[in-house]
């Protein structure tokens, strides 16, 4: 198990898409442009990494009190269901949350479902309880790692929620990022936020995303392949899984007060944005979105008529937080020598300001 991780530093060589001057959308991020911008909300990873067999981790979402006596309205949306989202079914039937969001690799989410529930146990006031829903997500790092070895245990689950911080988070190929994939490149975990005004009152909305999902990546419209680190003169060898493969875990935070069904509203839009980046949304993709809100209830929600700009908020934060993911992620070789290769921010921006295509002459009409 490594160390805890920490963010890069601002001089490192893999930047975020605001330091290339790339900005999603018209609204301001938050101080951390991360989720743990939203009050309450920490985030801890455990990086798993035995190479180069096993690259894989967990990362721990952590709303402050949240527990059985104390839930949070939430909801949720499958935008593809090939995946196994632990906790569904009560947290769409009963609209809250009563743990931590966990993200990890697909045959290791049970083990982890397992540790957070043992961890919640010991949380003072669940002494007596006797029911309890952990909500556990989880994408296919199988290329990069040896899924089968199950690599994540109790300790690194622990040590990941109880590591959780707020401030900065760290991206890229750390905690359950550490072995993903996404749209032909090297990606992990990313996260952004956005601030908005909701019938006269500033709240914040956070994304953090589980990036491993196939498609051709767009970036302001521009199509960017694997073909275009020829710009920057790099190699192409190694690859990446073919577009069937791979998933997309996206959990949102707000301090908006918003009931259940408003957050699932907010969950849909998240896997909507996905869209934006270029997702094939595939057969074999498990595309969720988790929503919640870290008021516990009793306000009044916002009316639905004044949502415009958080939908807005979360679907230019999603766009961006799967850019971070990318542009924060290493190069990463796994077993039997897979290799798959980073973004390059160079070759990104090089790709940004080329010339359009030509556009292709109309085909002759037939008659």
């Amino acid at each position: 198990m490594e160390p805890p991780a920490r963010p890069q530093s601002a001089d490192g060589t893999r930047r975020r898409a605001r330091d290339l001057g790339i900005v999603i959308g018209r609204g301001a991020p938050g101080p951390f442009n991360a989720i743990t911008d939203v009050p309450g909300v920490r985030v801890g990873h455990t990086t798993v990494r035995r190479p180069p067999g096993v690259h894989s981790g967990v990362t721990a979402v952590v709303p402050d009190a949240v527990g059985p006596r104390t839930p949070l309205p939430a909801g949720v949306f499958t935008g593809n269901g090939y995946g196994k989202l632990i906790g569904t079914t009560q947290l769409t039937e009963l609209g809250t949350l009563e743990t931590p969001v966990l993200l990890t690799s697909t045959l290791s989410a049970f083990r982890v479902a397992d540790a957070l529930v043992g961890w919640m146990l010991e949380r003072p006031g669940c002494d007596e309880v006797q029911s309890l829903n952990p909500v556990v997500g989880e994408c296919n790092d199988g290329f990069l790692s040896d899924i089968r070895a199950r690599p994540v245990h109790e300790d690194h689950v622990r040590a990941a929620l109880d590591g959780a911080s707020g401030g900065p988070v760290a991206e890229g190929c750390v905690g359950a990022g550490t072995g993903t994939v996404a749209l032909g490149f090297k990606a992990g975990i990313g996260t952004a936020s956005r601030t908005l005004d909701l019938a006269g009152w500033r709240f914040t909305a956070g994304i953090l995303v589980q990036a491993n999902f196939g498609g051709t990546l767009r970036v302001l419209g521009r199509t960017v392949t694997p073909s275009h680190r020829h710009t920057a003169g790099r190699d192409t060898d190694g690859g990446a899984p073919v577009a069937e493969t791979g998933s997309c875990m996206i959990v949102v935070a707000t301090d908006a007060p918003l009931d259940a069904r408003q957050l699932t509203r907010v969950a849909r839009r998240a896997v909507f944005a996905l869209a934006r980046t270029g997702a094939a949304y595939s057969h074999g993709s498990g595309d969720y979105a988790v929503a919640f809100g870290t008021r516990p209830g009793g306000d009044a929600p916002v009316a639905d008529a004044d949502l415009g700009p958080l939908f807005e908020a979360v679907l230019d934060g999603v766009e961006e937080a799967v850019l971070n993911s990318l542009l924060a992620a290493t190069t990463v070789t796994g077993p039997g020598g897979r290799t798959v290769p980073v973004l390059p921010a160079d070759a990104l921006l090089a790709a940004l300001t080329a010339p359009p295509p030509p556009l292709s002459p109309p085909a002759p009409p037939t008659v």
